[in-house]
């Protein structure tokens, strides 16, 4: 089986990523902060601190935005390890500033705790660990090592006590605060994916549903002018003679009759079959299978499993499905196509196989979506056609994932492989 990407590829971010906008923000309102705090207290309360230098490591921060404004586009979204630098910047900025300033005798410590915040509710865990880290053996090295806390008329030392508190609840905060706010925004994400999964499930159903409508329009224009073809075959299949141009007829008659019943199959997806109406997996792929036997290829059909053959309720979704799928494999197939049905004690499977050159590794993941048409323009050159609408694939595998299968694309050895499986409990037992 052969695939043409005919639409556009779809592009669906697996990770969130941070604006560099955001945090050249949330850095801006960090030096305005810091700026006004130590000219505040420098000028407003006669605090004797070393001014010069804590302007000097609030001025890097500064220039570092300014950079980063120009060298990068405002819409620009950064990765996690990059995202995690600039965070982890901003923690080791923080920390030089409160060196400055007394270190945990500062009551300004508390803003360790904001990068690893940050990381926690848009960054993966392990970046998040190690901001963690980091922000943990700052503060430790805090602890024993800065320059005295400002004061006003004389030097204030706090309890040693009282500064292995401060250290210990910076500790177990960076730890809490930052698993509760990643376990939070995780519920989050993924309340989001889950989202997204139903809006894409609604957007397929929308699809098939749509089509099950022009279908039925389809079969409800197409009848007449197929009657009228059928009553012409068979008038002139009456007054043929015997010979070459009889068997023509014959075929085409027979091939509108085929039409007439895809039409019908296409009109009754819906409709429940009297409960009586059972068929076994054997007989199952033989009806699927027995229209497609005239077109030169071989059709191999292996039927084994465990305990008593499973019997499946008449489901035109089901042969429609798997009968779009052996369609293609037969269009594709060199000489051979083979479908190996099994069934175990909770399983049921089929498998269609052939010879062909098999599916295009860079196609595979998306395979069934709707425009990805499984017949090359090459080949429909050739059968001077034009190219498929890819609707096949999609509509096969959806009315197969309606009845309870799993349908996975493959390469086999040779060809290409697609395998269906559905849960036993989907199969309706039947008392012959």
């Amino acid at each position: 089986m052969m695939i043409d990407l005919q639409a556009r590829d779809t592009v669906t971010p697996t990770h969130r990523r941070l604006r560099l906008d955001t945090l050249i923000k949330l850095r801006w309102l960090a030096i305005v902060g810091q700026t006004l705090t130590v000219l505040g207290v420098y000028y407003g309360f006669g605090v004797e601190l070393p001014l010069l230098a804590c302007l000097a490591v609030i001025a890097v921060s500064a220039i570092l935005n300014v950079l980063l404004r120009v060298a990068y586009p405002v819409t620009e979204r950064l990765d996690a390890m990059r995202a995690a630098l600039m965070l982890g910047f901003d923690i080791v900025q923080l920390a030089a500033l409160l060196a400055l300033t007394g270190g945990l005798d500062n009551p300004f410590a508390i803003l360790f705790l904001a990068p690893v915040l940050i990381s926690a509710t848009s960054l993966p865990p392990l970046p998040t660990t190690l901001l963690g880290l980091l922000a943990f053996a700052l503060v430790s090295v805090l602890t024993v090592s800065h320059m005295p806390l400002p004061w006003p008329e004389q030097r204030f030392d706090l309890p040693t006590l009282y500064v292995v508190g401060v250290w210990t609840a910076l500790s177990l905060a960076l730890g809490f605060i930052g698993i509760y706010a990643w376990r939070v925004a995780e519920e989050g994400r993924q309340l989001s994916e889950a989202l997204a999964a139903t809006e894409l499930v609604l957007a397929r159903e929308q699809h098939i549903s749509a089509l099950d409508g022009l279908a039925a329009a389809a079969a409800h224009e197409l009848g007449t002018p197929l009657a009228t073809i059928r009553l012409v075959a068979r008038e002139l299949e009456r007054a043929v003679p015997d010979g070459p141009m009889k068997d023509d007829v014959v075929l085409l008659r027979e091939q509108v009759d085929r039409c007439r019943e895809i039409l019908q199959k296409l009109t009754s997806l819906h409709e429940e079959d009297a409960p009586h109406e059972h068929m076994t997996i054997r007989h199952l792929i033989e009806d699927v299978v027995s229209p497609h036997r005239e077109f030169g290829v071989a059709i191999e059909i292996v039927a084994e499993g465990a305990g008593k053959e499973p019997a499946l309720r008449r489901n035109p979704g089901v042969l429609y499905g798997l009968g779009n799928l052996v369609e293609n494999a037969v269009d594709f197939a060199n000489e051979r196509v083979r479908i190996d049905a099994g069934w175990s004690g909770d399983r049921v499977t089929i498998a269609i196989s052939d010879d062909g050159p098999g599916f295009p590794y860079d196609v595979l993941a998306r395979l069934g979506d709707p425009y990805l048409t499984t017949r090359s323009a090459r080949r429909s050159e050739e059968d001077h056609e034009r190219p498929g609408l890819g609707l096949g694939v999609f509509i096969a595998k959806t009315l197969l994932e309606r009845s309870g299968a799993k349908v996975e694309f493959a390469n086999g050895e040779i060809g290409a492989l697609v395998s269906i499986s559905w849960p036993k409990s989907a199969f309706a037992l039947a008392k012959h």
